[in-house]
């Protein structure tokens, strides 16, 4: 009856480590809704850096990821599609980026689609996320005007350029390196 027992509670505790779920080191999602953070998601993939990826990832889906990696590009498609309007977007924006903050994570604000991803919506969203970031990665042709030049003014938030959403692997790997971040 003991062997029984003992076997039984083995048996319980393989099952339980079994089903936990243990959190990349990346926290992916989109603020604004565009397919940009997909696009992003498969750099990510590419250079074999785990991640947990949502696009509507709320406060409660983080836990023990070292990044959250937001890329802004607004999409009144994508924001429709997910029932969502602008403020609603922004405001779980916020909250997340919060969060993750209060756990000590670092925060990557990313925007791969250059100057075809700007714009009124876009920017409401860049504006209201950028000057909280420890890093920005920002396409060519996406601060042409200058925006995020403005919006990290006396601030110490490095800011990466890359060629392509392709080409921010590179500086991918840099700022994510820096944070402990590395290929799994």
């Amino acid at each position: 009856m003991k062997k029984l027992l003992v076997l039984t509670m083995l048996a319980l505790l393989v099952f339980s480590v079994q089903g936990e779920a243990f959190a990349a080191d990346v926290a992916l999602t989109s603020v604004g809704q565009s397919p940009d953070a997909m696009m992003v998601r498969v750099v990510l993939r590419n250079m074999g850096i785990d991640h947990d990826y949502d696009s509507l990832m709320k406060p409660e889906d983080l836990s023990d990821q070292k990044v959250l990696v937001a890329v802004v590009g607004g999409s009144s498609k994508g924001l429709g599609a997910a029932g969502i309007d602008k403020e609603q977007e922004k405001d779980r924006a916020m909250e997340l980026i919060e969060t993750a903050r209060q756990k000590g994570m670092k925060i990557l604000v990313m925007h791969v689609g250059g100057a075809g991803r700007r714009g009124q919506l876009s920017d409401l969203f860049i504006e209201a996320v950028a000057p909280l970031s420890d890093a920005l990665i920002v396409v060519e042709g996406g601060n042409e005007d200058g925006l995020f030049d403005r919006l990290i003014d006396g601030k110490d938030i490095p800011m990466h350029s890359a060629d392509s959403v392709k080409g921010t692997n590179v500086p991918l790997e840099t700022v994510l390196s820096g944070w402990g971040v590395t290929a799994g």
